[in-house]
């Protein structure tokens, strides 16, 4: 009997010494698990202090908004290390050099905020630099200065979209390590590896300076306009642009825009596309970053009717992108296929990247410099005392010379190519507004000595073809109407003579060809037909108020001066009262 329990005993022994040997182990794998935690990455070790997230309790929401406020002794510490990094002047950005420095400065004494701003030479050099160098960023010693600061913690919350918290601890820009690369920035190298399978080669540095203007100028009376410099993400999917804030920045900005420069007209604007841009301490991981800047514009609105393709769209984004030198990325909301490849040659000159589909883009994109908007003022023009590096329309108008490769930059004096007569194009019409007595005009000008062309411009134009047509005269001609815009392939010199319907229609003709032509260094001609050469007078009886007071119907608004006066309207040239207008023209090619 004694030999029966001393066996059990034996075996219950066994039992706990393997329970025993198991519990050791166990405790032994968690106790190594927990040491590569803390060595690897300690920051972890935060979810542990208040409890861990459940993927159902953290947030799935693109815009994650956390609330961090700076204490005393952070700021003070910023102030102190912004005031250091005045000793390089390489620190202070380029275009606030004459600027009060922004809030992280606050701290700082009136004689270290004359130290930031004491070096008005380096902004002069920067405007002397090119559009690449100027983008390429401050040197790396300049950078390393503000990197000097608070360490940036991190925490990752468990959800699929893998979004990134920063702490209060820190801008992603300030904290330094010993290998002297940020978090941001090694968080980012593991973006764009994966990304970029692995090749960091086209890996750029981080903008670490603080972008300290409002993210968005909303004055222009005809265009509103985003632009920031500094840690980026655009998320086509979400509709956002979000600009990454310092942890102790104060600046809390949210902007609603849709880039299509027709502020102002509702109907136009309610096919647009609305883009948010906003300041934030939180944003979703980068899945892609580009090193050149940013420029997102929308192309449907009145895009496919030719002025408007020029007055919304290409002057606009020339006036935006031309500073690049094609090292600009467009993402166009509202895309148009066949719009894009109408202006391939255009986008070729612009950018040497593929077009980026905003509405069908997944990506998070990361970039250190983003326009939202496209700079435009008048209809059809450039303001050079507004525009970016002052370019005007002759900038424009020498654009689309070279980018269709045309022959011609300026018109040639009569007589220096022996038995050539000069060239005049009329610009036909086949719905509105046509030229009713065409073989009539055309044996006019013939007979004054002019060669004469006569086209037609449409939607379904080949615009490299028509483009050399226009290239190759001297005059050209027509009815207010979108094949006026034309004139921008016309040679310096070269006049336009625009024929005015009736209806008290000159300031608006003025304003869309008149201003623009001389603006280009056109001669420009203004004819408005007078009672006797409109259609109208087999609509209306010669006593009518359409005759007698053109100028009241316009209070009934644009469409319907539209429907009434341009719509149903038709030209019948007074050759006789013309005649002095292709005089005068010829006489200037004398000149």
């Amino acid at each position: 009997m004694k030999s029966v329990e001393r066996a059990k005993l034996v075996r219950s022994l066994r039992q706990e010494s393997r329970r025993l040997r198991l519990l050791v182990l166990v405790i032994g794998f968690f106790l190594v698990t927990l040491t590569f935690v803390v060595v690897s990455k300690p920051d972890a070790l935060l979810f542990n202090l208040n409890g861990r997230l459940s993927v159902d309790q953290a947030p799935r929401s693109l815009l994650i908004r956390q609330r961090v406020d700076a204490d005393e002794a952070a700021s003070r510490r910023s102030a102190d290390t912004l005031a250091a990094a005045a000793q390089d002047p390489k620190v202070v950005d380029d275009d606030n050099a004459g600027e009060e420095v922004n809030a992280n400065t606050r701290g700082a004494s009136e004689d270290e905020k004359r130290a930031l701003t004491s070096h008005p030479e380096q902004g002069i050099k920067t405007e002397e630099a090119t559009a690449s160098e100027r983008l390429g960023g401050e040197d790396e010693e300049g950078r390393k200065g503000l990197h000097e600061g608070h360490q940036e913690h991190k925490v990752t919350l468990p959800t699929v979209s893998n979004y990134t918290i920063h702490d209060a601890a820190g801008d992603s820009d300030n904290g330094k390590q010993e290998d002297g690369k940020t978090d941001a920035e090694i968080k980012l190298a593991m973006d764009v590896d994966q990304s970029n399978d692995g090749n960091r080669s086209h890996q750029p540095a981080l903008d670490n300076m603080e972008w300290d203007k409002p993210l968005c100028d909303f004055s222009n009376f005809r265009a509103n306009v985003c632009e920031m410099r500094g840690n980026i993400r655009i998320h086509p999917n979400g509709s956002s642009v979000m600009y990454m804030e310092p942890a102790i920045s104060k600046r809390d900005e949210q902007w609603k825009i849709k880039p299509y420069p027709r502020k102002g007209d509702e109907l136009c604007l309610s096919h647009i596309t609305e883009v948010t841009v906003q300041s934030s301490k939180v944003a979703p991981e980068c899945t892609k970053y580009h090193d050149v800047p940013a420029v997102i514009f929308a192309l449907t609105g009145y895009t496919g009717n030719l002025f408007h393709d020029f007055t919304d769209v290409l002057v606009p984004l020339f006036t935006t992108a031309s500073e690049f030198n094609g090292e600009v990325q467009f993402l166009i909301t509202d895309m148009a296929i066949w719009w894009t490849r109408k202006y391939a040659v255009v986008f070729e000159k612009l950018t040497k990247y593929t077009l980026i589909d905003f509405n069908k883009d997944n990506e998070v994109h990361c970039f250190k410099h983003a326009i939202v908007g496209l700079h435009a003022y008048m209809e059809f023009t450039i303001d050079p005392l507004k525009a970016p590096h002052n370019y005007s329309m002759v900038d424009f108008n020498r654009f689309m010379r070279r980018t269709y490769s045309l022959p011609r930059d300026a018109v040639t004096a009569l007589g220096e190519i022996p038995k050539t007569k000069p060239r005049l194009l009329i610009i036909s019409r086949q719905r509105t507004r046509m030229f009713l007595n065409l073989k009539e005009i055309v044996a006019m000008a013939e007979e004054i000595g002019y060669e004469v062309v006569v086209e037609e411009a449409n939607v379904n134009s080949n615009v490299a073809h028509f483009a050399k047509v226009v290239n190759s005269v001297d005059v050209m001609m027509g009815v207010h109407g979108a094949g006026l815009t034309n004139c921008v392939f016309l040679p310096h010199g070269a006049t336009l003579i625009q024929i005015v319907p009736w209806g008290a229609l000159d300031g608006i003709c003025r304003i869309d060809f008149g201003y623009p032509a001389e603006q280009m260094g056109l001669r420009y001609k203004h004819y408005s037909i007078g009672v006797h050469e409109s259609s109208l007078t087999d609509q209306y009886p010669m006593d009518h108020e359409i005759f007698k007071n053109p100028l009241a119907f316009h209070k009934n608004g644009f469409e319907f001066v539209r429907q009434t006066f341009m719509d149903t309207q038709n030209v019948r040239l007074d050759c006789k009262r013309f005649r002095s207008i292709l005089l005068e023209a010829l006489d200037q090619l004398n000149q």
